[in-house]
């Protein structure tokens, strides 16, 4: 499983920011592999993973939560070689099966305040739903919550790609790719849909980041919106790596009354065609 929503919230301010809608953000939460595709029967990848202005160039804080890890047959895998450092954090998946690899971060925490005797109350950092009914006292009003969920999904493949990885739980925002994410290249569209809750997510808004910002004077960002099938196609003119977020508003499922914001993220390494 991956790591619990309360420890994710607590470890990092980070996290929480993938929840919010990209356009909004100041720092953009991100992981780096030092490639995507291998074709060693046991090999090794590298992350980077910070968030910073400029997706890939580690110049604000580190990600401080160690991620998930999966391997192609969906079993929990070993994240190895975990490190902070003052602005960005490493770490080591060591591919040991042939087929396509999961690393994931998912958060699931409220936000909000409420008044209690004139007075007005934040939640605390890391509140989760179960612990609402401790939190919030008898007699408070003015009750204003916000659910944050959000999802950041890195794909790495040895050999050729498998989907088991891939394959949606139906909770919250969620990515179904018809293209693979190892068999991204320039000059092919790759289609890729969102759903929530397992139902397809019409009229989301995706954004598309090419890195290297840093080296070029254009930002090179594409925004776009899924079609009534909650799908978006994407073109890639350049090769590189590439920050991929859609972000989702609505009411609560779970919480009578809530906000809800959801996000997923994923970065894609985008092959000459």
């Amino acid at each position: 499983m991956l790591r619990t929503a309360t420890a994710t919230a607590i470890a990092i301010a980070a996290v929480a920011i993938a929840a919010v809608p990209a356009s909004l953000q100041a720092h953009r939460l991100w992981m780096a592999p030092s490639t995507t595709i291998i074709s060693s029967a046991d090999g090794w990848v590298t992350f980077d993973a910070a968030a910073s202005t400029d997706v890939f160039h580690a110049d604000h804080q580190p990600m401080r939560v160690e991620p998930s890890a999966f391997a192609p047959d969906g079993s929990a895998a070993k994240v190895e070689n975990f490190n902070t450092g003052r602005f960005r954090s490493t770490f080591d998946l060591h591919l040991t099966q042939p087929g396509t690899w999961k690393v994931a971060m998912q958060n699931d925490g409220i936000g909000g305040s409420y008044k209690l005797n004139g007075e007005e109350k934040r939640l605390p950092r890391g509140t989760t739903a179960d612990k609402l009914p401790g939190i919030i006292p008898a007699g408070a009003t003015d009750v204003a919550l916000t659910q944050m969920e959000s999802r950041y999904e890195v794909f790495v493949t040895s050999g050729a790609p498998t989907d088991t990885v891939l394959r949606p739980t139906g909770k919250g925002l969620e990515m179904v790719a018809e293209t693979h994410p190892s068999d991204v290249v320039t000059g092919e569209d790759a289609v890729f849909g969102f759903i929530v809750d397992g139902k397809p997510a019409a009229g989301l808004e995706v954004l598309v980041v090419r890195g290297g910002k840093r080296y070029r004077d254009a930002v090179d960002e594409q925004t776009l919106k899924t079609d009534a099938a909650g799908k978006v196609r994407v073109s890639f003119s350049e090769a590189g790596m590439y920050w991929l977020n859609a972000s989702a508003t609505g009411k609560s499922a779970t919480i009578p009354g809530a906000a809800r914001r959801m996000s997923y993220t994923t970065t894609l390494e985008v092959l000459g065609a």
